[in-house]
């Protein structure tokens, strides 16, 4: 890929880029919707990703290209007062990096971007992360800015959050920075702390399956939870004074959820336990046990279709037919739910079978098709 993202640099710009950077996409194993809450998720990166051929120029200009949309030229002054955001661009991503280390004092010079990415179209794998992480790093490893990778995955969010005006958590830049190849990251978004874990598939593979819905209605029942989430710790603080709802021991939660109205006690249930499948998830890639934490995969599906109430019919069709098919490890959503992608564990030898079978029937019951992606466990973001 390195050659060939040079030798389309060349016949853009009439010179061979300076350097060659990689940012790969990411998806969260387990541990959904629990970050707001204290807990802990479990991300990994992908093998796809961000592709970034780079190099300094003289001219006062920034040139944005890529390989995706190669019809499509951005062409930006070089100033040192920020930039403006351009109206719905994928450049904003890139330009909110540059804006950043402006502001903070450094020089950028001119400079001609061009990128390639293989992160597939809508399916929620953190396509924007991507660009930001291999944006920063780039700049951070050309203009010797000298700054450490977890302070890149920083900067990263702060582009999407300020630059480009979304509200993420840090989750999907910290894996897109920090991943490692067939390694999983236990990471607690509040402290940031973190450590890996062996993700080894041994006779499985992993896919993503999209199920190329729009997610709507993603943004405002996620604020609805949240602020449900937040209400039931406040009851529980009445009396208590616990940091967030995944600080609550079991037997608190089970002897006091009387407390709670029926919906909360569903969606905390949920929150209580998803963290503490992702510290069983922990314990069975670390023993080898990739069928327990297939289960707990399935597990966390459940949860999250009958006490969380976030997934939708698209995504709950895929769960009911995998998790009864044979050679199915484990499937659950991934994301924020109502849409977006679904993950499965699928052994080597009925990966086709699946492939066929879950199409088929998805295409259906939903009146349109998945889309079906094998994908590894790489690594990080680093130049090639």
């Amino acid at each position: 890929m390195k050659a060939y993202i040079q030798e389309e640099f060349k016949k853009i710009y009439g010179n061979t880029p300076d350097k060659v950077f990689f940012a790969p996409a990411r998806v969260n194993l387990i541990g959904e919707h629990i970050d707001y809450n204290g807990g802990l998720v479990m991300p990994c990166a992908l093998g796809n990703g961000t592709y970034l051929a780079i190099r300094k120029t003289t001219d006062n200009t920034f040139t944005f290209r890529s390989l995706n949309f190669p019809e499509i030229v951005h062409k930006i002054p070089v100033n040192t007062s920020g930039y403006a955001k351009e109206d719905a661009l994928w450049i904003n991503y890139p330009l909110g990096c540059i804006d950043y280390f402006i502001r903070e004092g450094k020089t950028i010079s001119g400079l001609e971007f061009l990128f390639y990415g293989n992160i597939p179209n809508g399916g929620g794998l953190s396509s924007s992360a991507s660009i930001e992480l291999v944006t920063s790093f780039a700049l951070n490893n050309l203009f010797n800015l000298g700054k450490t990778q977890v302070e890149l995955v920083k900067i990263s969010q702060q582009v999407e959050n300020k630059f480009v005006g979304v509200n993420c958590g840090i989750m999907d830049q910290f894996a897109i920075g920090m991943g490692k190849k067939d390694q999983a990251i236990i990471l607690d978004c509040q402290t940031l702390e973190y450590s890996y874990t062996p993700f080894v598939l041994k006779d499985n593979t992993l896919l993503i399956i999209n199920t190329n819905k729009e997610r709507k209605l993603a943004d405002s029942k996620y604020n609805e939870r949240r602020a449900t989430c937040e209400a039931a710790l406040e009851i529980f603080n009445k009396t208590e004074s616990f940091k967030d709802l995944c600080s609550i021991p079991v037997d608190y939660f089970e002897e006091n959820k009387h407390l709670l109205t029926e919906e909360m006690q569903k969606r905390v249930k949920h929150v209580i336990y998803e963290n503490l499948r992702v510290k069983e998830s922990e314990k069975a890639l670390k023993s080898g046990d990739i069928e327990k934490f297939g289960k707990l995969m399935s597990a966390s599906h459940k949860s999250l279709m009958e006490d969380y109430e976030v997934t939708g019919k698209e995504l709950d069709t895929i769960y009911l037919e995998s998790v009864d098919f044979k050679g199915v490890t484990g499937v659950r959503m991934t994301g924020a739910g109502f849409g977006g992608c679904a993950i499965a564990l699928v052994k080597n030898d009925r990966v086709e079978a699946y492939k066929k079978y879950i199409e088929k029937i998805y295409t259906d019951k939903i009146g349109y098709a998945p889309s079906i992606y094998d994908v590894s466990i790489g690594e990080g973001t680093r130049e090639i």
